[in-house]
Order: C-alpha cells, then structure tokens, then sequence
C-alpha cells in the first residue's frame, strides 16, 4: 500500500467571520503530483500555506510524514514552497539564489558548489550561473525558482500557480518540465492552478475544491470521464447538462425525460424510476443528425458554426431555450446555419449524476 506522506483531518480555516476551509479531509501520496484544482476564492491556496506553516489552522491536524506539524516552525517543516512571483532575490546571482538555503545551512562549500551545479544541469541553465534575475526570462526565473527549492531536498514541494505569469507556450514547455523534474526525483508535488488543462496535464490526482471543500478526488481520466457532480462536470472541461427524471431504469439502461419533455438515453446504475437526475455529455461526444434516433428527442436548430483552431463547434438552440455544444474535428459540409436538427449520443457517452450526493452514476 502506498505511504501518505501529508494528512489533513478535519482541517478548518477562519479569517474573522469567514469560514474559508471546512472541515477539510486530504490525504497525499508520497511521491505523487497532486493537483488543488478550482476557481479563484475556492481555498486552494490557503491549503497549501497551511502545509507550508505560512498559515495557522483554526482547527484541525496536519500531519506530514505522521508527525505533528501544527506546533513547528515553518523553517522545521520538510516543505520548501514555490510562488509564482518567483521571490528571488533581485541583487544575487542564479548560482547565488539556488545556494542560498545550503549556505544558510552552513553546508561546506564544496558541497554547496556541487549540488549547484547538479542542479543548474537538471533545469537546463548551465552557464546562467553569473545573471541576476533582471537579465533572464520569466521561463528562466522559474527554473531558478524551482532549482532554489528541489536543493534543498525536500520531502514536498508546493507551487502555488508557478506558471501562471508565463505565456502560453512557454507556460505548455514548463509543464512538461515539471511533470519531468517530479519523476525523476520522485518528490511529492502539491501544485495549485484554476487551470483545468494543467492539471489535466500533469497530475497524477486533482482535487477539485468548492468553496472551502473537495468536490471530488480521482485521476484526471477519472474526473473528466466521471464527474461526480454539476460543478466538476462544468468546472473540468465543458459539458452539456441536461436536468431530467427517470421514466425507466432496466439492465444498466436509463431512459430519461427532460424538464420539457425531451427523451435521453444512457448507461447508468443506482438510479430508480421517478428519481431526478443530472444527464451530462462532452461536446466531443455529442453527436447531430437531421433525423431523429431511437431514444432520443432533442430537436434544435443550429445556431452557430465557428472555427476554433483544430476543431469546429456547432453551437445548436433547442426548442426549450437551452443551447448545446457539439464539437467535431472537421467541419460537416451537410449542415449549415439555420438547419433543424437531432442531437444524440452513444449510451455509454453519457453520464448521470444525483441531484443529492456526490457519485456519478455511470
């Protein structure tokens, strides 16, 4: 069985009146890349400084490697933290920044001069050695961000949003470099982003937080495919939510009718005839037709095609107001704006989720 290595129980935060984390449950994996994935306010970030003793619990243990770390300094915990403002130090060198927690240390000099080197080549900037951080780009600041805290080997690494002040290429070429670093050195990361594509990227778990608690836990497969509520399904990628009630559940086969009377098919179990539910399906795995299939009654109109770099989204009206998203890889040259048609999908594409509770029901 797999070591945790850090442990939330029952964790929570106040800032005066406001209850910002609650009763907060999480345990990380050594040698994970665990993702706080969420939108702005959510509390991600207040986790993360909590670990690493910048922020006090209002209530709760935080245990990294089984012990205690509520009463350490943050100095004493194994933790060393990467900002995304990088927090370097503007009048010393990279050679001088990356050193600068070993020779707090006191470590020999020989030491010191190895392990910077050691670390200059794993970042890829040897010969950077001599610039100060005003001579360097923002991808190179970051890797001598990153090389200042993996010197100091530390058992987890927290990067709060380290990317999120680079452009889009470079911030893609990071995280990659990231996901690389992490294997190789095998330390647990705990990495905070409100980018859903990141954490796609490059966790081994994501955490989806809400308003102070997790939504859901899984691998990012787990979450994109199964998303165990509204706000994952919407928040992870983009789905098309239908609300609905089941008229017929039999061998793993829902049968469902819209809020206006739409007919919806998929696979699902756990659900009982009459119960209200939530059908949800990818624009990737929608699908149009101008004649209506078996299970199926969304009729719409379609209200948009636009071209979005590799793909083509269809956006169609259906007659109740709502709008769906269908993409494709290719334009359909036998639809064009204006036409009536059918949306469906695969019984297995779609995916119901309780309107009470947290498991997806698939």
């Amino acid at each position: 069985m797999a070591d945790v290595i850090v442990e939330l129980e029952k964790v929570n935060k106040y800032f005066g009146q406001n209850h910002v984390i609650k009763d907060f449950d999480l345990r990380i994996i050594e040698g994970e890349f665990l993702t706080l994935l969420g939108p702005s306010g959510c509390g991600k970030t207040t986790i993360l400084r909590m670990i690493a003793g910048l922020e006090d619990a209002t209530s709760g243990t935080i245990k990294i490697q089984d012990e205690r770390v509520e009463d350490k300094e943050a100095y004493e915990r194994d933790v060393n933290t990467v900002f995304q403002s990088y927090a370097l130090f503007p009048h010393m060198t990279t050679y001088e920044n990356i050193a600068y927690g070993l020779n707090v240390k006191k470590i020999p000099k020989q030491e010191i001069k190895e392990r910077v080197r050691e670390m200059l080549e794993m970042v890829q900037l040897m010969g950077y050695e001599g610039r100060k951080p005003d001579m360097m780009s923002g991808g190179q600041k970051q890797r001598v961000a990153i090389a200042r805290a993996l010197i100091n080997k530390p058992k987890v690494l927290l990067l709060d949003e380290p990317l999120g002040a680079l452009d889009l290429k470079l911030r893609k070429q990071m995280q990659i470099e990231l996901k690389r670093l992490q294997k190789k050195l095998n330390i647990t990361f705990v990495y905070v982003t409100h980018d859903q594509e990141e954490a796609l990227t490059m966790s081994d778990r994501i955490a989806v937080m809400q308003e102070g608690v997790v939504e859901q836990l899984g691998t990012p497969d787990e979450i994109y495919k199964y998303p165990g509520t509204k706000f994952v399904a919407g928040f992870i990628g983009e789905s098309n939510i239908f609300e609905g009630e089941i008229i017929a559940a039999k061998n793993g086969i829902l049968k469902v009718a819209g809020s206006s009377g739409e007919k919806m098919t998929l696979l699902g179990s756990g659900f009982d005839e009459g119960e209200p539910i939530q059908v949800c399906v990818r624009p990737e795995a929608a699908v149009y037709s101008k004649e209506p299939k078996d299970g199926f009654s969304l009729k719409g109109t379609v209200r948009n095609i636009i071209f979005v770099g590799s793909q083509y989204r269809t956006l169609i009206l259906l007659e109740n107001g709502q709008e769906v998203k269908i993409s494709r890889g290719r334009k359909d040259r036998d639809i064009k704006e204006g036409d009536v048609v059918y949306i469906y999908w695969e019984d297995e594409d779609g995916f119901g989720i309780k309107k009470k509770g947290q498991e997806t029901q698939k």
